[in-house]
């Protein structure tokens, strides 16, 4: 026992080793099981379009102009059988963010695969406008279209996500602050996703690459 778990009531020793090469995230799972309040929104410069006959390469570089920032890596594992699979599947709609130019500002994917449930799977938007009360623009429309769920499927009785702490700082209380209540926590331990070539080396400079 070393000095940072004195006074630690049944201290957990979970230093499991990270292997060069590797990255690690606390990953935090949330849910939200009431529909919240619908309220007002202010204007945005912003407007969502469902995507329709996307390409498994216009997809690829639409998940890393939006994800790279933050590592976001588990598509571009996905074969590009899977992925087209995936993009035909109505249970998974895709929905593309863009700013007044029509340019990308931003991504969000659903998945009603499981019957009174919609994960969140993936969302966000560029850098750039991050830190400017957009999320919650987004957030907005988001639930909306969840608990809107699909047609002839079960109503949505509970939607999920997670996020971890390779995301914004601000992730995890924007959630919260939405709604979302945590349910379970894990830790990771993966590849970095820029040694293995999915995701350029100068990707999220600020989480340090574990290279001895």
């Amino acid at each position: 026992m070393t000095s940072d778990t004195i006074g630690v009531p049944n201290p957990v020793d979970s230093r499991t080793p990270v292997p060069p090469g590797h990255i690690t995230s606390v990953i935090t799972h949330l849910e939200m099981t009431r529909r919240p309040k619908r309220v007002a929104l202010p204007d945005t410069i912003l407007t969502m379009r469902k995507a329709a006959n996307l390409s498994v390469t216009e997809y690829q570089s639409l998940f890393r102009l939006i994800g790279a920032p933050w590592l976001w890596f588990g598509r571009l594992c996905q074969s590009e059988e899977s992925l087209a699979t995936l993009l035909a599947n109505p249970a998974i709609p895709l929905y593309i963010i863009e700013d007044r130019k029509r340019e990308i500002a931003g991504m969000l994917e659903l998945d009603f695969y499981q019957k009174g449930m919609c994960e969140i799977v993936y969302l966000g938007l560029v850098p750039s406008l991050n830190g400017k009360g957009l999320g919650k623009w987004l957030m907005a429309q988001c639930l909306m279209l969840a608990w809107a769920g699909q047609k002839d499927l079960p109503p949505i009785e509970r939607i999920w996500l997670k996020t971890c702490t390779l995301d914004h700082p601000a992730a995890l209380s924007f959630y919260r602050k939405q709604g979302f209540t945590p349910f379970a926590q894990e830790i990771e331990i993966y590849p970095d996703p820029r040694l293995t070539g999915h995701l350029p080396m100068d990707s999220a400079p600020q989480i340090p690459i574990f290279q001895p």
